[in-house]
């Protein structure tokens, strides 16, 4: 026979399991690793590339390519997870590292071009971003959708989770109140969707670039290296368009 201090005693006991629960579930986080899977569509990308359709068909057209994106409250990188099955096909997506240290405000990205890398350093991008009122689950978060206008032609989609509140995400983007897991140009070419989040520090050195002794550009500087160099070549343009595609 259960009194009536009894049942208020379960009530208690049922309500305060049911705060921590909740808690727990929706617990704030500042640092971890997330997996990303990129699909790109390779049709799309090379449309007006009539040579590259010997190597793209309707069945090879989605390459998949793995990054992970590691992060604490003010540093991360975003980098391409090696896979050995690529074959011929690797050398048709871009496969960049992303450095950022928010404190500073400062980014450190290294391009490969032409089998070499390239390595800049510059300020954190200021995007105006718009927020919308269009959520999605994403690896179990619920995300909401922003949208930046980068010119007149190009829209970038972003869906960021505010239980992850380091603003980073892939490929460099950031300034959202949120980790982005979810990121996509306007026409559906190339997407990336996180698929797994650990919640695991970063090291250190994981978090810093190995620059040695190579020149270091700033953006600017690389895109006006290679408008001179390449700008009147007929390859030169999809090149420029690929590399700063995210920038």
């Amino acid at each position: 026979m259960i009194t009536n201090v009894g049942v208020k005693s379960v009530k208690l006991i049922t309500i305060f399991i049911f705060f921590c629960s909740s808690n727990i579930l929706g617990q704030y986080h500042n640092y971890g690793k997330i997996t990303f899977e990129r699909k790109t569509n390779l049709l799309k990308k090379y449309k007006d590339k009539s040579r590259m359709m010997r190597f793209v068909n309707e069945e090879n057209k989605i390459k998949i390519d793995k990054f992970e994106l590691l992060f604490n409250d003010t540093s991360s990188v975003f980098r391409p997870i090696q896979q050995v099955d690529e074959g011929r096909m690797g050398w048709l997506t871009t496969k960049n590292y992303y450095y950022q240290y928010l404190q500073e405000n400062t980014q450190f990205i290294i391009l490969g071009l032409f089998g070499q890398n390239v390595y800049l350093k510059d300020s954190l991008p200021q995007r105006k971003w718009k927020i919308t009122n269009s959520t999605r689950n994403i690896s179990g978060y619920k995300c909401r959708k922003a949208l930046y206008e980068k010119n007149d032609t190009t829209r970038i989609y972003a869906w960021y989770a505010s239980e992850l509140t380091t603003s980073i995400g892939p490929e460099g983007y950031c300034g959202l109140p949120g980790v982005i897991l979810g990121l996509a140009t306007e026409d559906g070419g190339i997407v990336y969707f996180a698929k797994s989040i650990e919640f695991t520090k970063p090291k250190q050195e994981e978090l810093t670039p190995d620059v040695g002794k190579n020149k270091v550009f700033t953006i600017q500087k690389l895109k006006y290296k290679i408008e001179k160099d390449y700008g009147n070549t007929p390859w030169g343009k999809g090149m420029f368009d690929d590399l700063f595609r995210w920038l």
